[in-house]
């Protein structure tokens, strides 16, 4: 019985180092379990932050975007609009210069005139 009763508390000392060393195994597998979950949380936390980010870059893109169109729409009303000047200034550009031949031509008739008056009078003044 002593023999069967060693044998049995060596069993027994076996069955508690082995229970130790796997009690030992399960703490350290939960604090690896532990560990990971915080990973898991951090990255789920920057996953989520950088989601927000992206959000916002899109809707600062999208303003952007939208700031853009206007500003296109507006260049295209004054290139309309300098356009539309431009042609104008181009026709009163054209007219004073027709003026300015007319002006011209005016003043040598009148110069003509002029010296056809001073003749009549010079002659009549001779007469």
């Amino acid at each position: 019985l002593q023999k069967e009763l060693l044998k049995y508390k060596q069993e027994v000392r076996n069955l508690q180092g082995i229970k130790d060393a796997l009690q030992q195994r399960l703490i350290q597998q939960d604090a690896s379990v532990l560990q990971l979950k915080q990973e898991l949380l951090r990255a789920n936390m920057d996953k989520e932050e950088l989601h927000n980010q992206n959000v916002d870059l899109q809707r600062k893109v999208e303003e952007r975007n939208r700031l853009l169109a206007e500003y296109k729409k507006e260049l295209g009303q004054k290139d309309r609009h300098l356009q539309q000047h431009q042609t104008k200034l181009d026709e009163m550009l054209r007219q004073l210069s027709e003026a300015s031949y007319q002006q011209v031509d005016l003043e040598r008739e009148l110069e003509h005139k002029e010296a056809l008056l001073a003749h009549c009078m010079k002659r009549e003044a001779e007469e």
